[in-house]
């Protein structure tokens, strides 16, 4: 199993470069950051510099967006960063949430993104691209680099096309029940579009807090439940409150969602996250002793996770990150 460390881009731009330091230090295969750009400091200057600071780790938006820069920024972005650091970058992919509606825009459409995709994909690999109907070629990449896209999504319209296109499917929550029906649907789409399906990676991503006080843990990562309800509470738009084949595991939590404040985005004390119980902190988190996280990991991986990334937005950062380095990554890594 790969383990990767997510942060947010708070200033100072130094500590993120610090943490991620500190994260390759520890064992860990891939740092991520949000990329919401007027929430937090632009994240794409700040890879340049934890490349520059690291030797090994894989560096990357979990997830960035086809709406907030154009599509050829973004290639001329990875393509850069990748010849600085020897090809050391990857991309998430979203439909961008937060990123957009702070900027009063909606999400992109899946077809939007699956075309975004295949525009960035191109570009970085050194190929000529049909871009809205112009062809384009970045002419200074001499040699193209493979750049990994891998997908966020929960519906299953997004989950089909992360089957047939991406490289890998981002799942952000880490509860077993969602997991096993997500990645069965994410397979069988590969199956169905000629892919193997075992090459399409499986990342499950959510906040991991290494300690014996889950009540309290519970009560600072109750922001992860509400950041997950925005995509749910699409989902109920587009398919009803029954979800259909969406499990109801994922879809009952959002009954008493009234709204979300995304001025607290991604954050302890989120006004408008009170719906989310402690039992599903528990259920979309990884919470409590090493032990426990130990035992989450190994049915996660049983299921199909071979990669997982945690959200470091809580108290004890550093120590989740040491207890993982100590204690996890040497028992389940490599």
């Amino acid at each position: 199993m790969e383990f990767g460390a997510v942060f947010q881009t708070d200033p100072p731009a130094s500590e993120v470069v610090r943490r991620a330091r500190l994260a390759e230090e520890l064992g860990f295969d891939y740092v991520w950051t949000f990329d919401s750009h007027v929430l937090w400091e632009e994240p794409f200057v700040i890879y340049s510099r934890i490349l520059e600071a690291t030797e090994r780790v894989v560096v990357g938006p979990l997830v960035t967006n086809p709406g907030t820069r154009d599509w050829t920024v973004l290639a001329s972005l990875f393509a850069t960063l990748n010849e600085m650091s020897g090809g050391r970058t990857i991309c998430g992919m979203g439909r961008g949430d937060s990123a957009l509606r702070v900027i009063g825009r909606r999400p992109m459409k899946l077809a939007t993104m699956s075309e975004a995709m295949r525009v960035i994909k191109g570009l970085v690999a050194g190929e000529e691209v049909d871009y809205r109907g112009t062809p384009v070629r970045i002419p200074w990449i001499e040699e193209g680099w493979e750049l990994p896209m891998w997908v966020a999504g929960y519906g299953p319209r997004a989950l089909d096309l992360i089957g047939r296109e991406a490289d890998g499917f981002v799942l952000q929550l880490a509860d077993p029940k969602i997991l096993e029906w997500t990645v069965a649907t994410v397979r069988a789409a590969a199956a169905d579009a000629g892919r193997d399906p075992d090459e399409v990676k499986i990342a499950v991503v959510a906040p991991a807090f290494v300690g014996d006080d889950v009540a309290a843990q519970c009560e600072e990562l109750r922001w992860f439940g509400g950041m997950v309800g925005n995509h749910v509470a699409d989902l109920a738009a587009r398919y009803g409150r029954d979800g259909g084949t969406i499990p109801r595991e994922l879809m009952d939590y959002i009954e008493a969602r009234e709204s979300y404040d995304y001025s607290h985005h991604g954050k302890a004390g989120n006004p408008t996250t009170e719906f989310v119980t402690d039992e599903i902190v528990e259920r979309f988190c990884i919470l409590g002793p090493v032990e426990r996280h130990l035992d989450k990991l190994r049915e996660l991986a049983a299921i199909g996770a071979d990669h997982v990334s945690l959200y470091l937005m809580h108290s004890n950062v550093e120590g989740t990150m040491a207890a993982y380095g100590e204690s996890i990554i040497p028992v389940l890594g490599g």
